[in-house]
């Protein structure tokens, strides 16, 4: 197997530019393959770490009848906390949620918002409830970044909000704007409205009621509890996963093109070697080769095409790659629009795993390609290869 490696190395470097061009093919394809699963990768984390930090935490507990699909069912939607969860919430460890439809009017224009009692004094989500603490003749709310650029409302703003209690009847007051935030989280900024869950309560005529406990520890072992659904992380993220399956997919198609374009050329070469090396396929038979190590010997050689471009990928794409994981990929679009976490920069995660899963199967793909055209040698009359002719 060295001798093969020594060889296969010598023949290679006598084929010159042939040789470095399927080369630089295959190392493109490494460079390609790794930076866009990276990307996938960082977005698959930094959506789940931004959904955590300002709309899930570590799971949550829904009301039986609560929908955010179907906003007629918020009106039914919640229920005293269960006096199990008292603890927890005591402790900080979960925090009630309280949600209500409701209206502003910003600019003389009617805007449907959803407005979400919070406890103040919160400390599960990045949301910035501490500012719902604000001493003012309104009642503090915080928005979004999302909902403040579709209003066009600013900090310190007032506008009024409209709401219907649990009787029925319609309610309005003045809301201050005590706070902005960002967290690239369309389920936690689009169309929200934060306000103190006393407060909330208080309008809503439903002391002690929430529609959604969210809790923190995520490895915690929950049970069911009547009236309320259990939605753990994995469940609420799922929508993630899904999106970047489905944008896996599509790369599949772009890393099929590129492997299909450097094995072609792969192979071509492989065929054009055995045809024109034949005296040298002879004389190694001759020597006292047998045909499985010539054939082994010529699938060496191709193979060597990966191992040659992993170090040529190594050479220009690591730089590459690192500074992308440094300043990332600005998205070409407003990703507010997507409906889902997406930051507008997203920065490649790049893993052990996947560079190494990257170069096998590319290297596993070269060898099965140069075995396949090395077969005929195993074919030829040694004899008639020492003239240069094919049997």
């Amino acid at each position: 197997m060295i001798l093969a490696i020594k060889l296969a190395f010598r023949n290679l470097m006598g084929a010159g530019l042939r040789t470095w061009l399927n080369v630089l093919v295959l190392s493109f394809s490494y460079v390609v393959i790794i930076w866009l699963n990276g990307i996938m990768k960082g977005w698959d984390y930094q959506a789940k770490n931004d959904m955590t930090h300002y709309e899930i935490g570590g799971g949550q507990y829904w009301h039986g009848l609560y929908d955010p699909y179907d906003p007629f069912t918020l009106s039914e939607s919640h229920a005293p906390i269960p006096t199990e969860f008292k603890n927890e919430i005591e402790n900080g460890e979960m925090m009630p949620l309280l949600i209500a439809q409701g209206s502003i009017f910003p600019e003389g224009r009617m805007l449907p918002i959803s407005i979400k009692g919070i406890p103040k004094d919160q400390t599960i989500l990045k949301i910035p409830t501490q500012k719902l603490d604000t001493l003012t003749d309104a009642i503090p709310a915080v928005i979004g970044s999302m909902m403040a650029n579709s209003s066009r409302l600013e900090e310190g703003e007032r506008v009024t909000i409209r709401w219907r209690d649990a009787n029925g009847t319609f309610d309005a007051a003045e809301i201050v704007i005590a706070g902005i935030f960002s967290s690239n989280v369309p389920g936690a900024e689009a169309n929200q409205v934060y306000v103190s869950l006393k407060q909330l309560q208080e309008m809503m005529l439903l002391p002690g009621h929430a529609t959604i406990l969210t809790f923190a520890d995520e490895k915690a072992q929950r049970s069911e509890v009547d009236g309320w659904v259990l939605k753990p992380k994995s469940e609420l993220t799922r929508q993630v996963d899904e999106m970047i399956k489905t944008k896996s997919y599509g790369q599949t198609i772009l890393y099929g093109i590129l492997l299909l374009l450097a094995m072609l050329a792969i192979f071509d070469t492989q065929i054009l070697s055995i045809f024109r090396r034949q005296k040298e396929i002879g004389t190694y038979v001759a020597l006292g080769y047998t045909r499985k190590e010539v054939v082994m010997l010529f699938t060496v050689e191709g193979t060597m095409h990966a191992i040659l471009a992993a170090l040529l990928a190594t050479a220009y794409g690591m730089p590459f790659l690192l500074w992308q994981a440094k300043v990332g990929w600005t998205m070409p679009v407003d990703t507010s629009q997507f409906g889902m976490a997406i930051a507008p920069t997203l920065y490649p995660i790049y893993t052990i795993g996947l560079v190494a899963t990257t170069v096998a199967i590319i290297t596993i793909t070269t060898a099965i390609v140069s075995y396949m055209p090395s077969r005929k040698i195993a074919k030829m009359n040694p004899t008639e290869a020492l003239r240069g002719k094919l049997q």
